[in-house]
């Protein structure tokens, strides 16, 4: 028989086609006359009915049941031989006193376009009831006219839940207040909701299938180690903070995200295909920088606590000075340097000034500061040096190098008379009774970030006590 031919009497006599399949499996073969489908059509029909997820039954224009699959089996316990033949529900798949109801909404779908969507109890083989959502629509013959209706059905538990895991789904990229992506085998976005299109600085469908590394400048390495992690081994136990750099029009922007993962698996498969990870993360920089600087606060107010109780013990003002640049340094800053006015202090507005070396921390190993300066040398400071601007404005004053290679920052350094792997510099005034005595400077390597606000207030309060065990050392040694 041709393969149109075929099609045509499957297609055309489709409720036929499922009174054979049901019919046969069930031992009561009716007999459709001549243009009965071939046996491995009813056979490959049988097997497709009886393969669905869903529950399922069929009647003809009297009401009759002709087919039954096996999901429907599952569900009420009547088996295809007990339900097909039977006409309608009454009695046996119904209670009798609900029977018109249903049977006339079922049958009703026949005369009605499309599908028609009602929920029934009906009655399990047991004698229980069960909740049901039914999905029907008209079966209709060769001459266009109305042959029967089907009815698929589930419960309503499992139909709910369904629909719950789909407004989940579609809750989540859509209205989501946290980004989510889901990243496929290759470690490639191929979902983004709203939230982490915006945190990523792009749109929707401009990050789709694109590298992480294109996307995030820092932090990619351990981001992809962690998906990898997850598609391999499973979700971990708690989130994870993750900095990372992402590349916006406006620049690099770093951020910290507490990032969730889930490992996604295929439903469809024996055994467990990973299709992608899950990832749910919320923007958290704010409140972790906020946090980093509380700890630096506190821990920059026990130092200078600290160093106020040594250098109380100090019977010399001038180790006392020593005591508290020696506290200052710990997370601060890799060396500090402090210069004197050469002759004593001088009051504001007075004409410039040398300044001398009185205190170094070594520029090799780490140890304690060096007292130096005995012979009373000016240091060869050249004019605009950050120390003599510090002095002229009595205030602190932050310099850089900006060099891009380490032998023109060594330069820079060493022609300031500072050690040769500084690359930033912060000059604190030395300030006591209203008069300038030296100037601190504290100086930071290149793994280090450059001198902030912040910082500078830091070496205010600790140049504030230099000063005064500075001032009173001279106090002292006045005859």
């Amino acid at each position: 028989m041709p393969v149109s031919e075929l099609s045509r009497r499957t297609c055309g006599r489709s409720l036929q086609g499922v009174q054979v399949s049901a019919s046969r499996r069930s031992g009561t073969t009716d007999e459709l006359g001549p243009d009965e489908p071939e046996p491995d059509g009813s056979d490959l029909l049988a097997a497709l009915l009886d393969g669905m997820d869903a529950a399922l039954c069929a009647f003809d224009a009297d009401g009759v049941v002709t087919h039954w699959n096996r999901e429907a089996e599952r569900t009420l316990g009547w088996t295809a031989a007990e339900a097909v033949g039977r006409r309608g529900f009454a009695g046996w798949a119904v209670r009798t006193a609900d029977a018109e109801e249903v049977e006339g909404r079922l049958l009703s779908a026949m005369e009605a376009p499309g599908r028609q969507v009602n929920e029934f109890a009906l009655l399990t083989k047991e004698g229980g009831r069960v909740l049901v959502r039914t999905q029907s629509a008209a079966v209709r013959g060769p001459d266009g006219k109305p042959a029967g209706v089907y009815c698929a059905f589930s419960e309503v538990h499992a139909q709910i839940d369904l629909e719950r895991s789909i407004a989940l789904s579609e809750a989540l990229f859509a209205d989501a207040s946290w980004g989510v992506v889901l990243v496929d085998a290759d470690l490639r976005p191929a979902v983004v909701n709203a939230h982490a299109a915006r945190a990523l600085g792009m749109g929707r469908t401009a990050v789709l299938g694109r590298p992480l590394g294109e996307l995030l400048s820092q932090g990619v390495e351990e981001l992809e180690s962690a998906l990898t992690h997850v598609l391999a081994e499973g979700a971990p136990p708690a989130p994870a903070e993750m900095w990372v750099s992402v590349r916006t029009a406006e620049g690099e922007k770093r951020r910290c995200w507490r990032s969730g993962f889930v490992r996604l698996a295929s439903p469809l498969t024996e055994e467990p295909v990973p299709l992608g990870v899950g990832w749910l993360f919320q923007d958290v920089t704010e409140a972790r920088q906020t946090e980093q600087e509380a700890a630096l606060l506190r821990f920059r107010a026990n130092q200078l606590h600290r160093a106020a109780r040594a250098a109380a013990e100090c019977e010399d003002p001038g180790e006392a000075a020593t005591v508290h640049l020696d506290f200052s340094l710990a997370g601060f800053a890799d060396h500090a340097l402090i210069d004197r006015v050469a002759g004593g202090p001088v009051a504001d507005g007075e004409g410039p000034v040398r300044l001398v070396r009185a205190v170094a921390t070594p520029a090799g190993a780490p140890g304690p500061s060096l007292l130096t300066g005995k012979a009373g040398l000016p240091v060869r400071y050249a004019e605009g040096h950050p120390a003599l601007q510090c002095v002229e404005r009595a205030g602190s004053v932050r310099s850089g190098s900006g060099e891009s290679t380490p032998e023109r920052t060594r330069e820079w350094a060493l022609a300031r008379q500072w050690p040769a792997d500084s690359v930033h510099a912060l000059c604190a005034v030395l300030r006591s009774r209203g008069r300038t005595l030296g100037v601190v400077t504290f100086l930071r390597g290149a793994g280090r970030s450059r001198f902030e606000r912040a910082d500078a207030m830091y070496a205010e309060d600790v140049a504030a006590r230099i000063a005064m065990a500075l001032d009173l050392e001279g106090l002292v040694e006045r005859p």
